[in-house]
């Protein structure tokens, strides 16, 4: 793990209780004795993490006149020894600013030789996080798609925790940019610490799992990276693997 936050959280961070989940973009939580209402961008299902009563790491809203004044930044997720409990981050604005900063910081052996960047780089009739390029045109350009992955079952990290057209378009336009002669990745930024390995959770969208794998054979570049989630902020841990497909089962998972 780095020794400082890639990206900081912003002063005044706090920890309340969960109490429930609202019209999708909405967390109601209990803070200072006081029921809160705090917005959330996760628009996935948040699969198995909205517990009652657990911890849910807030942030104060930049623009002090903004409706709601915290925005949900984790939730808290048991941990191995009874009462403990690890942060999991479920900010999807988070996963193109990792990107970003952590290229910037060289922790991406993939992006090396790089000296370009651009974030929210239009694609065709798409819209990809990042845009990695060469001054001297000594390297292709690199097209990267960033998700946020929040699920994990029985040690495999995987994405997505509910059906996305959208995750499976992507993919796509990635598939065109490799047949194009460039470099394409997905970057699925793991914001929780007890994954072993990464894949697709053809469990909850088979159609994206079929694509994922299509992907990967036309050459689009996997890449699983940890961060792990602190009060102070987003830090870059480790890099996970890709899991193991198994053989075409009824009711089938990956292996670890």
């Amino acid at each position: 793990m780095t020794p400082a936050p890639l990206l900081p959280f912003p002063p005044g961070c706090r920890t309340a209780r969960f109490i429930r989940r609202e019209k999708r973009f909405f967390v109601i939580a209990e803070l200072d004795g006081e029921i809160i209402t705090a917005h959330t961008n996760n628009t996935g299902s948040m699969l198995g993490m909205l517990r009652p009563d657990a911890p849910v790491l807030l942030s104060p809203a930049a623009n002090p006149k903004r409706k709601l004044a915290w925005t949900v930044e984790g939730i808290g997720q048991p941990g191995a020894m009874p009462g403990s409990f690890f942060w999991a981050g479920v900010n999807t604005s988070l996963p193109n600013r990792f990107l970003e900063a952590a290229f910037r910081a060289h922790l991406l052996p993939w992006t090396a030789g790089y000296d370009g960047f651009k974030r929210e780089a239009v694609c065709g009739e798409s819209r990809l996080d990042g845009l990695f390029t060469r001054s001297d045109a000594s390297l292709p350009p690199l097209w990267v798609e960033c998700k946020n992955v929040t699920l994990v079952e029985d040690g495999v990290a995987a994405f997505p925790d509910a059906v996305t057209a959208r995750g499976e378009k992507h993919l796509g336009t990635l598939i065109r940019m490799v047949r194009e002669g460039c470099r394409a990745a997905m970057l699925y930024l793991v914001q929780r610490p007890d994954g072993s390995c990464f894949g697709p959770a053809e469990y909850i969208d088979p159609a994206y799992a079929a694509a994922f794998y299509d992907a990967v054979a036309r050459g689009v570049e996997v890449h699983a990276v940890v961060a792990r989630v602190t009060e102070a902020g987003i830090f870059y841990d480790r890099t996970l693997p890709l899991a193991q497909k198994r053989k075409e089962t009824p009711g089938s998972v990956m292996e670890p």
